[in-house]
């Protein structure tokens, strides 16, 4: 994200001047609070008084609660440079943060307040959040961009969904899989845009030579088989044709992956890092095309597109974004390589988990507190950086 071209003359709280800081810091501590009450509730040491099953509970607030968080610090902030405006800041930003807040209360005390009343709030964050970017857009004429709100109306649907699948049948499925495909359609687009860019960028200024090949006919072709592919396994996740799509569709993933020169970039970490999380996206497909086959527990691959891809990628944008729009160095300092390589480390031991039964207990274990240490490590060193105003030079 290229830095706001304009701010309002804001006097008011650093950590509300922009979308990024409240989102960011709210949705990294949120999810490394969740993972340590998930793994309780895993051995059925903690009840929550929700009305979802407990690894209900623990997917929804990760793909519905989590991630929409990152996503809409990363769009009100990304949003105001595709269009010129004014960026959300003050008591309107103060209040979308907490109809997110009230939405997770509202899920964990669903048993009490009834599941209607939890999805009504915690949908009305999505929902407010789509029609705030599509304001923005439509009053900026930034129609390229309008595919983003497909995707935010993706994620709603699919949060809607489950908290009536929920409801009805007892446990989610259809509602997982459409928020795992709803958001492995954004890294895809997301990632596609930023991730060559900023590696272009850095390799002409610091290495120059091969540089990732531009956005062109072959990246359009991998998004529409990986679209189809997603869209085949919401419908038959346990059908061998759907996996055999879904492997071509990550084959197709991995080779885009190789086309963006990642592997020239290991003197800068907080590039390098958004190349190693979107390898877990090609790794996502073939995991779970294997599962659709019956070769393999579906568990794999959902957690190396969710532990990895997803949790990788949004701890690498938060980190890079915070420290570009607040004025400081585009440098990975040592503690945040260690949170990137201790968040690597959970994602893998999580996929191991589901491929190993008789090493899952421990390998649980690793992966959760590595999740909320990285997550809990980022929002600490990253405290001063979210709560404090711009460096100025």
């Amino acid at each position: 994200m290229a830095p706001i071209p304009r701010l309002r003359d804001y006097k008011g709280l650093a950590l509300l001047s922009y979308g990024f800081r409240p989102f960011f810091l709210f949705g990294s501590l949120y999810a490394g609070v969740a993972i340590l009450a998930w793994l309780p509730m895993f051995y059925g040491e903690l009840a929550l008084s929700t009305a979802f099953a407990p690894r209900d509970w623990h997917i929804h607030e990760m793909l519905y609660g989590y991630l929409p968080a990152v996503i809409t610090g990363f769009l009100l902030t990304a949003v105001p440079n595709w269009t010129g405006r004014m960026p959300l800041q003050g008591r309107p930003l103060l209040a979308l943060v907490l109809v997110w807040s009230v939405g997770r209360v509202a899920v964990t005390t669903s048993a009490w307040i009834g599941w209607e009343a939890a999805a009504v709030i915690d949908n009305a964050f999505l929902l407010l959040v789509a029609a705030a970017m599509g304001r923005e857009i439509v009053k900026g004429r930034n129609w390229r961009n309008l595919k983003v709100l497909i995707a935010l109306g993706l994620l709603l649907a699919g949060n809607i969904l489950f908290h009536i699948e929920a409801h009805v049948l007892g446990a989610a499925e259809y509602g997982i899989r459409f928020g795992i495909a709803a958001t492995m359609m954004l890294i895809m687009l997301i990632g596609g845009r930023i991730i060559p860019s900023f590696t272009r960028n850095w390799l002409v200024r610091e290495n120059p030579g091969r540089l990732p090949a531009p956005f062109g006919r072959f990246d359009m072709v991998t998004m529409i088989a990986a679209g189809i592919a997603l869209v085949v396994w919401i419908v038959a996740p346990r059908w061998s044709m759907t996996g055999t799509v879904l492997i071509a569709a990550g084959a197709l993933q991995l080779v885009r992956l190789s086309r963006w020169a990642g592997d020239r970039t290991w003197r800068d970490r907080l590039i390098l890092i958004l190349h190693v999380a979107y390898a877990f996206v090609p790794f996502g497909f073939m995991l779970t095309g294997l599962a659709s086959m019956g070769l393999l527990s579906s568990a794999a691959g959902i957690h190396a597109w969710s532990g990895g891809a997803m949790g990788i990628m949004t701890l690498a944008v938060m980190s890079r974004a915070s420290l570009g729009h607040t004025g400081r160095p585009l440098v990975a300092s040592a503690a945040v390589q260690g949170l990137y390589l201790l968040l690597v480390v959970g994602a893998l031991a999580r996929v191991c988990a589901a491929m190993h039964p008789a090493w899952s207990d421990a390998l649980l274990q690793v992966a959760g507190l590595a999740w909320a240490g990285a997550f809990g490590g980022f929002a600490l060193v990253y405290w001063n950086v979210f709560t404090r105003p711009r460096v100025t030079s």
